[in-house]
């Protein structure tokens, strides 16, 4: 394919959403995405972007909101003439107890993880079927397969990614739309940063490749699963957590 392709990722100012942005950053490549509060964030991955040879232009748009998504999908339609790439990473935790987790922290967590990629999801692929083609990819978790304690709003709304993912893949296929989804492990971000020594060494003890992993690698599994040569895998979910979940 020669032509520029329009990608769009969402929630691209930091962390993996950032790495996946700058993947993909490059003459041959549109990149949008979409940010939550940090604008200082988002004006770094645009400047990464330029200095990668490429382009990322940042919006602060709120997933949960459907019309706001639907207005900043027109606005790259209006701009490229398509979308080739939606990658669904927008994602946030508020851990806790089942017993004394709050319903509003089930709630935020729903809305932004699973809700948003439904919103993105059915917008994008209105223009993808028309085109005949595109790929949508979404950014679950290691702890959507395996379960874990203390994060039942986080579980659930990763587990939900796998379950929507294998829908839309069944629906879309006929158009020439792959969706698949990329279940990172234990990776260094600002989110795990914040984990304790003590959780970060109980977390490395469960990995046989004995490190975490890096946003680039997930990046990697993203940039191939959006090329030609995935064009015949869809519904499949790619693990990248060193042997943490197999």
């Amino acid at each position: 394919m020669t032509e520029a392709r329009t990608i769009v990722v969402t929630g691209g100012s930091k962390g993996i959403g950032r790495a996946i942005c700058l993947r993909f950053a490059g003459p041959k490549a549109r990149v949008y995405f979409n940010y939550g509060s940090d604008e200082q964030a988002a004006i770094g991955t645009e400047t990464l972007a330029r200095e990668a040879g490429g382009t990322a232009v940042g919006r602060r748009v709120d997933v949960t909101a459907e019309a706001d998504i639907k207005a900043f999908f027109d606005e790259i339609v209006e701009e490229t003439g398509g979308i080739h790439v939606l990658v669904n990473n927008a994602g946030i935790a508020r851990d806790g107890l089942l017993v004394r987790m709050k319903s509003a922290d089930w709630d935020a967590v729903l809305d932004t993880n699973l809700k948003g990629a439904f919103n993105t999801a059915k917008i994008a692929a209105k223009t993808m079927l028309k085109q005949r083609r595109g790929r949508i990819i979404n950014i679950s978790s290691v702890v959507g397969a395996s379960g874990n304690p203390g994060q039942a709003n986080y579980v659930a709304a990763k587990a939900g990614l796998i379950g929507l993912t294998k829908a839309m893949a069944r629906e879309l296929a006929s158009r020439g739309i792959t969706v698949n989804a990329v279940a990172p492990g234990y990776v260094e971000t600002e989110m795990t940063a914040s984990l304790s020594e003590k959780a970060k060494e109980a977390m490395l003890s469960q990995i046989p490749l004995a490190r975490a992993g890096t946003p680039e690698e997930v990046a990697a599994a993203v940039a191939f699963l959006a090329s030609e040569e995935a064009a015949y895998i869809t519904g499949h979910v790619i693990h990248v957590n060193g042997g943490m979940y197999m």
